[in-house]
């Protein structure tokens, strides 16, 4: 286009009607780039803000994982197996993922502030008095409504982060965000083992995150802040019915292949994270003379899951902000190679269990750390292919399918798949399973993960062919959101491209 029949309004407004899409959206990027470009021009109150919501991350996935920091006291204590002792993770999971729309839909449209304050409190109090029971059923039926109480505060966390920030300092604080989750994972491991041995009761372990919890509750109520929707990118688009909603995300290809790689992603850190300490516990316990316990195998695994997280999650939005500046299609592809970089390296871990002492823990290590690398930079991509009021509900939806065939069943299948394979290779199905068939049932199940993770990295490459070009439709609504409401006598094509996103 020849710049000399461009008119002297350079409002987005009049770029539209020129019919310059382009120009209007660059225009919104580089007034997008003048607000908080740096870390230096972040106030108080937002790292406040970001800092609450990274701690509530922390202690939710200490939550999650400190029963897997005691299974094999749990599996004693309720006489359950394999099947039964991944089932308690499912059904956390399942109530989980099925609770995530309501919370998301509700996150749209009402005060987020009081969503996440009673979900933290609901999950803190049903993993304390769950802590007092003392038959399975009734254990399981806490853990699911432990669940529903984290499902209000996940989907709704990330989308306060992306309204107050855009570009580069919002990839940092979303990293900073999920940065918790591995480090909050190695905590329960850790919390979960090293409580219960101290006090003699595993059930010491579950009583501590409520205790931060209650700390959360009133820092959401009495400090966090909650901005408008869209604040960031001072978006006026106005939100659309929940059914308009799902329409756009299903038809919104970045979105949908990124969720379905990301689905991958947690499957495998599903099972790997509840199955992980006790395969290498048994593959160990193969060796003459090893004294490994499985308290010590779980704080060595909760420690590794720590610092794999501490290093992985900083280094995939390192490498992610800076790639991105130069190529566009570099996030998917950063999440696609870390992926198929982990497969092998568990593949290996899984293979020398039996034979090496800390050849595993190394491998799991690098597995883990090529994981990490995903968790920011899939939020970051989850959230610049959607538009600002549709946010919460693609975060919900994403949970929902993520959860639904990921680590909500990944568990429970591996639990199920290894009690199967424990009467294949018993030479008598009438005896009980020795060490040396409770390992290989485990590990010949576990191998499944290293089959996924493949597939979630061939996903991720395939969502590269997409992801510029939905990044752009959505820069343009919004962009030409700001036009119409800065200039409202104009006519503005934007409400067609948020309805067909």
């Amino acid at each position: 286009m020849d710049p000399r029949g461009i008119t002297p309004n350079t409002s987005n407004q009049q770029l539209v009607i020129n019919g310059d899409n382009d120009s209007a959206t660059a225009l919104l990027q580089e007034k997008q780039a003048r607000r908080h470009n740096s870390l230096r021009e972040v106030t108080f109150s937002q790292y406040m803000t970001v800092s609450i919501l990274c701690f509530v991350n922390l202690i939710n996935y200490m939550d999650r994982l400190t029963i897997a920091g005691v299974l094999n006291n749990v599996k004693t204590e309720f006489e359950i197996g394999d099947g039964k002792a991944g089932f308690l993770q499912t059904v956390f999971v399942v109530a989980y993922m099925l609770f995530a729309p309501i919370f998301g839909y509700l996150g749209d449209r009402y005060s987020r502030r009081v969503i996440m304050a009673s979900g933290v409190a609901l999950w803190s109090l049903t993993t304390f008095f769950g802590s007092f029971l003392h038959d399975y059923e009734s254990f399981a039926f806490f853990r699911g409504l432990v669940g529903i109480g984290e499902a209000s505060y996940s989907t709704i966390a990330p989308t306060i982060i992306s309204d107050l920030f855009v570009g580069d300092v919002r990839s940092k604080m979303l990293a900073f965000f999920y940065f918790a989750i591995p480090v909050g994972s190695g905590l329960g491991y850790i919390v979960g083992s090293v409580v219960g041995a101290a006090l003699g009761n595993w059930r010491y372990g579950l009583r501590v995150t409520p205790f931060f919890g209650a700390i959360a509750v009133a820092l959401i109520i009495w400090v966090m802040e909650d901005p408008e929707r869209g604040a960031s990118e001072e978006s006026h688009i106005k939100p659309t019915s929940y059914k308009d909603d799902l329409r756009a995300l299903i038809k919104n290809p970045s979105f949908m292949l990124s969720t379905i790689a990301f689905t991958c992603v947690a499957f495998v850190t599903g099972a790997l994270t509840w199955w992980g300490p006790q395969v290498i516990y048994l593959g160990l316990g193969l060796q003459p003379g090893n004294e490994f316990s499985f308290e010590r195998v779980s704080l060595t695994f909760g420690a590794i899951t720590m610092v794999s997280g501490m290093l992985g999650v900083p280094l995939g939005a390192w490498l992610g902000a800076g790639l991105q500046k130069r190529w566009g299609r570099a996030h998917p592809l950063l999440c696609g190679a870390g992926l198929l970089l982990s497969a092998p390296a568990v593949a290996l871990a899984l293979l020398l269990t039996e034979g090496y002492m800390y050849a595993p823990f190394a491998l799991i290590f690098i597995g883990e750390l090529a994981i990490n690398i995903n968790w920011a930079i899939v939020a970051d991509m989850s959230l610049y292919v959607v538009i600002p009021p549709r946010r919460s509900t693609a975060e919900a939806f994403q949970i929902l399918i993520s959860h639904m065939f990921g680590d909500a069943g990944s568990p429970y299948l591996v639990g199920v798949i290894s009690e199967s394979l424990k009467s294949y290779l018993m030479p008598s199905p009438d005896d009980l399973p020795s060490k040396s068939v409770e390992f290989r049932a485990l590990q010949y199940a576990l191998f499944i993960t290293c089959f996924v993770e493949v597939l979630g990295g061939i996903f991720f490459l395939i969502t590269s062919a997409y992801i510029v070009r939905d990044k752009l439709k959505v820069d343009r609504a919004i962009a030409e959101a700001e036009a119409q409401h800065t200039e409202p006598s104009h006519a503005s094509a934007h409400e067609d491209i948020v309805a067909g996103e």
